[in-house]
């Protein structure tokens, strides 16, 4: 084997476990599907594009910066089409095909965003919330000409800013939560004044706007022929569930939706690791021990695709797991893993109020699920309904 370590996933949680790693003293080979690392909190602009400064370019050009002036083997631009026994990737670019081998695998594969299904939420026009996120910060496009913005979360308020910075249109925001829920979370997020401060600007710039805020609604119908053209939102209760009251219809091209984010843990699923249901984490998620190792030696996960915790856990619990990497193959010492182990193990209990205010935010509300109709399309692929 010419590796001892390979990461999947160059997000804020892969970056820094190849780095650790690396600083060890370990050869590190970094997979990742898109041209540059960043993951889709830190996505890098379309090369040639110029972007507005903005806090997540510049957190993303620093993390560039640090992984290229590093020995990390990084593999950009390659799709994994197999993770297979004794930790074998196989992975396809644009030269063709790729593969590596290691004793140890860190999956740092990141989330994915979940929508609820609603009755014409396949129309052309429908997109989701980090969809819309990748349009604004990578390609800096809008995604309609009149958009309504619906869900749950702080994407709500991140993508309205986005589309107001980028000359955009928006109809409305509509969010399943009330003014109380955030106002209970406030202690929380005040544990992060930076964030806090960020997020504060983002509703500054919404009321400026002058645009409107359904707050415990949500979306009861797209409509349109060929493609959206309404949107149409009824009132809900704290489970998600649509209650008696006006409903109301907007005009619209384009509705970014999102209902939280789901952690892509496939690979510690793959192979069969212990696993635990945590609501708030966004489903199921990998057993792991402080220092994100699985049930399976040399298997290790961190970052959102462990349970979603957002990018200040990401990057931390992505040092750890490089840390142990180190320490496990041999290259650390106990001392000096716990000397090096101290600071992200602390970044952890300090983001943690504000990690479980933001996840509460995004978590499935209990009766969202049996509130979609009986037609209404649940496998856009195979096209088949709920009630089927």
């Amino acid at each position: 084997m010419t590796h001892d370590v390979i990461v999947l996933g160059a997000g804020p949680a892969g970056v820094n476990a190849a780095l650790a790693a690396a600083e060890a003293g370990l050869k590190v080979v970094l997979f990742d599907q898109q041209a540059q690392a960043g993951g889709q909190v830190w996505r890098a602009p379309l090369p040639g594009l110029h972007m507005p400064p903005s806090p997540e370019l510049a957190a993303g050009d620093a993390l560039r910066a640090r992984l290229g002036g590093t020995a990390v083997d990084c593999r950009f631009g390659r799709t994994i089409w197999s993770v297979g026994g004794h930790f074998r990737v196989d992975a396809v670019g644009s030269a063709g095909n790729d593969s590596a081998q290691a004793p140890r695998l860190v999956a740092a594969t990141g989330a994915h965003e979940r929508i609820v299904p609603f009755p014409g939420w396949t129309l052309p026009g429908v997109i989701g919330l980090a969809a819309a996120t990748v349009l604004l910060k990578s390609q800096a496009v809008l995604p309609g000409r009149r958009v309504v913005i619906a869900g749950c979360g702080p994407l709500l308020a991140a993508v309205a800013a986005g589309i107001l910075k980028g000359g955009g249109s928006i109809a409305a925001i509509v969010d399943l939560a009330g003014p109380g829920d955030w106002l209970r979370r406030l202690p929380a997020l005040a544990t992060q004044p930076r964030l806090l401060a960020r997020g504060a600007g983002w509703a500054l710039k919404i009321g400026a706007a002058r645009i409107p805020v359904h707050f415990r609604h949500g979306v009861r119908a797209a409509e349109g022929g060929e493609a959206l053209e309404r949107v149409r939102l009824a009132p809900v209760d704290a489970s998600g569930a649509f209650v008696a009251g006006r409903e109301i219809t907007l005009e619209a091209d384009a509705l970014c939706v999102g209902h939280g984010l789901v952690p892509g843990a496939e690979i510690p699923r793959l192979f069969r690791v212990a696993q635990a249901f945590d609501r708030r984490r966004g489903g199921f998620v990998p057993e792991l021990d402080g220092d994100g190792r699985t049930s399976l030696d040399g298997l290790y996960a961190c970052g959102d695709g462990a349970g979603i915790r957002g990018v200040l856990v990401a990057e931390a619990t992505g040092r750890l797991a490089g840390l142990a990497c180190a320490r496990d193959a041999g290259a650390l010492s106990a001392d000096a893993f716990a000397r090096a182990a101290a600071a992200p193990r602390s970044a952890i209990a300090q983001a943690r109020p504000f990690s479980d205010a933001m996840a509460d935010s995004m978590a499935l509300r209990p009766a969202q699920v049996a509130a979609i109709p009986e037609h209404t399309v649940v496998c856009r692929c195979e096209d088949i309904t709920r009630g089927e």
